[in-house]
């Protein structure tokens, strides 16, 4: 995966959190705190893939634009940022060389933090 850095994502996240729909989990939480396909598709349904993308830190342009495969690296549930999903992200990331979505998500764990 080719995945880049989604600046809009960053800008949402950043948001979210200064209005404080911050979910302020743990770790291992995600696996169980993040959205079904059935809850994403609901989601793109009523407001559109370009809103669906701005949840993932991740784009990748090799894929197909307004497919599920173009975006990685979801942070939220739709209604907050998730700390758990960011946590999770950041290691990912790091383990796949994708240093600029790792460190976006080191400087939104420090925004979340700092509060």
């Amino acid at each position: 995966m080719a995945a880049k850095l989604n600046r809009k994502a960053v800008t949402h996240a950043r948001k979210l959190i200064e209005s404080g729909k911050v979910e302020r989990d743990v770790r291992d939480d995600w696996s169980e705190h993040a959205p079904t396909a059935d809850q994403e598709n609901a989601y793109i349904d009523k407001h559109g893939f370009p809103a669906f993308a701005e949840w993932h830190l991740g784009r990748d342009d090799e894929q197909s634009e307004g497919t599920k495969g173009s975006v990685s690296f979801p942070f939220g549930d739709f209604k907050k940022i998730h700390r758990c999903a960011v946590i999770s992200l950041e290691s990912r990331a790091a383990q796949h060389g994708h240093d600029d979505i790792r460190d976006a998500a080191k400087k939104l764990l420090e925004l979340m933090d700092s509060d």
